[in-house]
């Protein structure tokens, strides 16, 4: 249900205007959605519309939430992004693999990037693809061994993705990350001290004057 002030209606029509706009702020500071209508009105509200045409922008505290850093996909990548995702395998210091991502950026592919640097990675990396060659992609569950790039397209073709970029210009490039996840290192025992000596009991204080 939409959020609205209380504004007394006999007041003058100046007086009247800046209660409705003082109004606004705390109307807006209650809401939870700012919804921005398709006649181009603008209201707050704590429930989102059941109209899908109009613009919704969820609040907090009367502020917009800031949307996500990372784009949209166009509507041509969804489908095959959602059902055929891409997978590159590299490793550092391989000009080959610099190639197979310039093909995919070039092709315009959203793709993520796994990283084979140690034995444990490698073994990963052959139950994924069923071999250790470097550079390697799958397509969804088809593995592709090495950079071919009439094979790679063949197979771009196939999954549906467009034969020519459609990303946003501001498409982040992935950050590969280790085919097998490190784990942390263990935290470093804490330091013991040593416990004080022993005191030597005052013998006056003791019961019948015994020394231990």
């Amino acid at each position: 249900m939409p959020t609205n002030a209380s504004i007394p209606r006999h007041l003058p029509l100046p007086q009247l205007l800046l209660a409705v706009l003082l109004a606004l702020p705390a109307a807006a500071a209650l809401a939870q959605y700012k919804v921005v209508n398709p006649d181009g009105s603008i209201s707050y509200t704590d429930r989102p519309p059941a109209d899908a045409k109009s613009r919704v922008t969820p609040m907090r505290g009367g502020t917009p939430v800031a949307a996500s850093t990372q784009p949209e996909l166009p509507a041509e990548l969804r489908k095959p992004a959602q059902t055929y995702p891409v997978t590159l395998y590299t490793t550092s210091e391989c000009p080959p693999c610099d190639n197979a991502r310039q093909l995919l950026q070039r092709r315009g592919i959203p793709y993520s990037e796994r990283l084979v640097t140690t034995e444990e990675d490698a073994r990963a990396l052959e139950a994924a693809v069923g071999g250790r060659t470097l550079p390697s992609l799958t397509i969804g569950a088809q593995p592709l061994r090495g950079v071919n790039e009439g094979d790679w397209n063949t197979y771009l073709d196939a999954a549906g993705y467009p034969r020519t970029s459609k990303l946003p210009p501001n498409w982040p490039t992935p950050r590969a990350t280790p085919m097998v996840a490190r784990a942390a290192p263990p935290a470093a025992p804490a330091s013991r001290q040593a416990p004080p000596p022993p005191t030597t009991p005052n013998p006056a204080e003791q019961p019948g004057g015994i020394r231990f």
